[in-house]
C-alpha cells in the first residue's frame, strides 16, 4: 500500500505541473485557465491513486481479480466534456480547440503523476509548455494567414454597427472575431473597431476597399496583430 506521504507528494506535484500549463492558457484570457487545469491534473492523479490503490484489502479476498487501468482509462474519454465546453464556433471559425487538447493532455499528466511516473510527467509537461508558448511566433511568422488583422474607422453616427456586417463584408464577416463601436470626441462621429482572425490578406484588401467606398466612412487605417 502506497504511504500517505506519497500521496501528498503525487496529489502536490500534479497540482503544479497543471498550474504551470494553466498559467499559460490563462495569460491568454482562455475560458479553461489556471484553477481549471489544477483541478483536472489533480482530479486525474487522485483517480489513478483510488485505481492503483484503493482496492487493495478486496485483492485479499480469493478469486477477485480488478485491473487498475479501468478506472484510469475513463478519465481519458470522461475529460472530452470539459474539452467540449472550451470549444467555440463563431462563423465559420472554431476556437478554443488547443485549450481544449490541453485539457486532455493535463489530464494524461495527472495519471502519469499518480502512477508514480514523474519523468514522464515533467517531460511531458515541459513538451506541452513548448508547444503552447514556443510555438507560437512560429505560426505568426510562417502562416500570416492566420494572423489577426484590424482595421479602425472614423464614420458618421450610426452609420456602422454589427447588423449591417454580413451585408457589408460578405463572407469576411464570419472572420470578425472582434466588433467594437464606440462614440468619438465630435459626436458626429463613431470610432469602429473591427478584428478578423485567419482572413487572407487578398480578401483583407478587398474588405478594405469595400470599406473605403462606404458611405459615411471619414478615415481608417489598418495593423496587423
Amino acid at each position: 500500500m502506497i504511504s500517505a506521504t506519497d500521496v501528498i507528494l503525487r496529489l502536490s506535484v500534479s497540482a503544479v505541473l497543471g498550474s504551470l500549463i494553466g498559467i499559460e492558457r490563462e495569460r491568454l484570457s482562455w475560458a479553461a485557465g489556471l484553477r481549471t487545469h489544477m483541478l483536472v491534473s489533480v482530479g486525474s492523479t487522485l483517480i489513478m491513486l483510488v485505481s492503483a490503490y484503493g482496492f487493495a484489502h478486496i485483492l485479499e479476498s480469493d478469486k477477485v481479480v480488478l485491473d487498475p487501468s479501468r478506472m484510469a482509462a475513463q478519465v481519458v474519454s470522461g475529460i472530452g466534456f470539459l474539452g467540449a465546453g472550451s470549444i467555440l464556433l463563431r462563423g465559420e471559425i472554431i476556437r478554443g480547440l488547443t485549450t481544449a487538447a490541453s485539457l486532455w493532455t493535463v489530464a494524461a499528466i495527472g495519471l502519469a503523476v499518480g502512477g508514480g511516473m514523474y519523468v514522464a510527467a515533467v517531460t511531458g509537461t515541459s513538451i506541452v509548455l513548448i508547444i503552447l508558448a514556443g510555438i507560437k511566433p512560429l505560426e505568426r511568422r510562417f502562416f500570416a494567414d492566420k494572423q489577426k488583422r484590424g482595421i479602425r474607422l472614423l464614420v458618421l453616427a450610426d452609420t456602422i454597427n454589427i447588423s449591417h456586417l454580413p451585408a457589408l463584408l460578405g463572407n469576411a464577416a464570419t472572420r470578425v472575431s472582434k466588433f467594437a463601436v464606440k462614440r468619438a470626441e465630435d459626436e458626429r462621429y463613431d470610432e469602429v473597431f473591427i478584428i478578423f482572425s485567419r482572413l487572407p490578406e487578398r480578401e483583407f484588401n478587398k474588405v478594405m476597399q469595400t470599406l473605403m467606398q462606404r458611405e459615411g466612412v471619414q478615415s481608417f487605417h489598418h495593423t496587423d496583430e
